[in-house]
């Protein structure tokens, strides 16, 4: 299973109560983190989640509300004594940026701290995991920008112990080839077939975070039918025209952008601050893609 946790959904600039753009996606007990705006380690302790269970962060982009809270993050790390490797996936020139900073205040970072940095305009594999996987998404906002496709890999069968033990042959060492989908050959060679003896797991889950863009449809081939997708909407449909210009999403393209690809949830983020009710967002996106939901500061998706 995956969860989406929200820390900020929120464009430009923090308030008193909302935050940036920060997200940990939870993968079979594992923290991703995506994009570090200003306060995401604050957001981090008030909803508990572990800093040291984080082992891979992707940044969208270097505009600040998406990367301003990544300095202060890893600086905690080394005064909470991490020492375990912690991976970076961001554009060109984060790296540089990072690393000035310490440079200039003359730290050191005390766990190994690797940057992926990413430049290319086309989808790419960008982390291959024991359990999941991660694709770029290429966005198109001012500067250089990125999504991120998690996918969830194919489980293990799951072993049906009612039926194993009707046969006494088979014991704990056939176990893991029957997990991985093989049949069972006895010693006077009866197959008795892997769906006998296993049950198929839960279908493999799948999230798109599609930040910072102008509506770009040709998107939608590297979302199909995706589980969760979390869109930007900066601004609403009467704003369209200032959406084109600072190129950023409505919600109503949004929503289209969600039903073209089947995704089966939508979740709409980045508010702009002009908005004082963030229902509008729903409402107008549920007008062309029913199951839409916005995101809201601690708000969790189950996926």
């Amino acid at each position: 299973m995956m969860k989406l946790h929200i820390l900020g959904c929120h464009s430009a600039t923090p308030r008193s109560l909302v935050f940036p753009s920060s997200q940990v996606l939870e993968i079979d007990n594992e923290l991703i983190l995506i994009d570090a705006g200003e306060g995401m380690q604050i957001q981090l302790r008030k909803y508990k989640h572990k800093f040291n269970k984080i082992k891979h962060i992707f940044i969208s982009h270097l505009h600040g509300d998406h990367f301003f809270g990544l300095v202060g993050f890893l600086s905690s790390l080394r005064l909470l004594g991490r020492e375990k490797e912690l991976h970076i996936f961001a554009p060109v020139g984060l790296k540089e940026i990072i690393e000035l900073q310490f440079k200039i205040a003359q730290t050191d970072i005390n766990y190994p701290l690797i940057f992926h940095e990413l430049s290319s305009h086309d989808s790419q594999n960008i982390l291959d995991e024991k359990k999941f996987k991660v694709d770029t998404i290429p966005l198109k906002h001012r500067i250089y920008a990125n999504g991120f496709l998690i996918r969830e890999k194919e489980k293990p069968r799951k072993l049906n112990m009612e039926s194993i033990q009707k046969y006494p042959e088979i014991e704990t060492w056939a176990y893991h080839n029957l997990k991985v989908g093989k049949d069972f050959v006895t010693e006077n060679g009866t197959i008795i077939p892997n769906v006998e003896l296993t049950l198929a797991p839960l279908p493999p889950k799948s999230y798109a975070y599609c930040s910072d863009t102008i509506y770009k449809p040709d998107i939608i081939p590297l979302i199909k039918n995706v589980d969760l997708l979390y869109h930007e909407a900066t601004f609403l449909e009467e704003h369209k025209e200032l959406a084109k210009k600072t190129k950023h999403s409505t919600a109503k393209q949004a929503a289209d952008i969600a039903k073209q690809a089947e995704v089966k949830k939508l979740v709409l983020g980045h508010f702009s601050s002009r908005y004082k009710d963030e229902e509008q967002f729903k409402i107008e996106a549920q007008s062309i893609f029913p199951n839409t939901d916005i995101a809201k500061e601690g708000k969790v998706f189950e996926i």
